[in-house]
């Protein structure tokens, strides 16, 4: 039999049933639309619940299947199951458009070039090269809470009592109302703000709060910590680049030393038997002096400093 449209799902759906009942044949696009609903419906909604539903269907279905005296009860039953089949994926397709239209989250995807995002409460966000963005349906809600993969510019609506959370990969961004930025490389994470201020959370380090023209990120290295102040020059229009916090959580010595010898601009020579000690400091302010002093108490050794070389025996 040749394939049909069929425009209406319920019209379709009973269409097959009846050539079920009368064991005509399928047609493979009919028999393809069925196969790609069983598989959606399997992925969306919960399983127990549908055996629920089959059963309590079938029970009701067999009250109006019962035998004429001298009949046969299993063509009955086999109706029976048939037609509990077509309810349930009728119910099973109503409960993927209701999914679907009043609960299944937002996404949007800036593909080879930027992308603006308008929220629902006036929020904008400028999704960057092939980032992804996930809003909930409830949004927004008292937390105003999205999630995103890759990098967005956001310009964030002013609201005292809603507080806006980004969740990103492995740390957060709340604010109450201004414009920052998300990156996301690998490892690589920060947040740079450029207006107002935003609380930077991330698994195993101090909750970080940033003003304007300040940058957290994390080097790349689990568990790390850092606030950046980027202070524009006037003259040559060029950032002024300072570290005004670095915290670390049971991070190697190896990884300590690399981060401290690219943001003070110094060499560290250490014991090769200190690579791998876990180190667990705060530093907040501080010359590269007081910081490496800090460090060689932690290890329990001394150091040495001649020019821009410091030497931990």
């Amino acid at each position: 039999m040749k394939s049909r449209k069929y425009k209406n799902t319920a019209a379709f759906v009973f269409k097959l049933w009846q050539r079920e009942v009368s064991e005509e044949q399928i047609s493979e696009k009919e028999a393809e639309i069925l196969n790609q609903w069983n598989l959606r419906t399997e992925k969306d909604l919960d399983e127990f619940h549908m055996k629920e539903a089959k059963e309590r269907i079938l029970s009701e279905l067999e009250l109006y299947f019962k035998p004429i005296q001298g009949t046969h009860i299993y063509p009955f039953k086999k109706y029976a199951y048939t037609m509990a089949a077509a309810v349930v994926l009728l119910l099973s397709l109503g409960g993927i458009l209701t999914y679907h239209a009043f609960f299944k989250p937002d996404t949007y995807t800036a593909g080879s070039g930027n992308r603006k995002v308008y929220l629902a409460d006036g929020s904008v966000v400028t999704l960057l090269k092939g980032a992804e963005l996930t809003v909930d349906k409830s949004f927004p809600a008292s937390t105003r809470i999205v999630d995103l993969k890759g990098d967005a510019v956001f310009s964030v609506a002013k609201s005292k009592t809603h507080p806006f959370i980004v969740r990103a990969d492995g740390f957060s961004t709340k604010v109450l109302g201004t414009i920052f930025k998300v990156s996301q490389s690998g490892k690589d994470k920060s947040v740079q703000l450029y207006e107002g201020k935003v609380a930077v959370s991330y698994a195993g380090a101090p909750v970080s709060y940033l003003k304007p023209n300040q940058k957290w990120t994390n080097f790349g290295i689990a568990h790390t910590a850092a606030v950046i102040s980027l202070t524009p020059e006037n003259k040559s229009g060029k950032q002024n680049i300072k570290l005004l916090s670095l915290s670390f959580n049971d991070v190697s010595f190896k990884e300590v030393a690399e981060v401290m010898q690219a943001n003070y601009k110094i060499r560290i020579v250490y014991p090769k038997e200190t690579a791998e000690k876990k180190i667990t400091a705060d530093f907040t302010g501080g010359t590269a002096d007081e910081n490496m002093e800090a460090l060689a108490f932690i290890l329990g050794l001394e150091v040495h400093k001649e020019d821009q070389i410091y030497t931990l025996k």
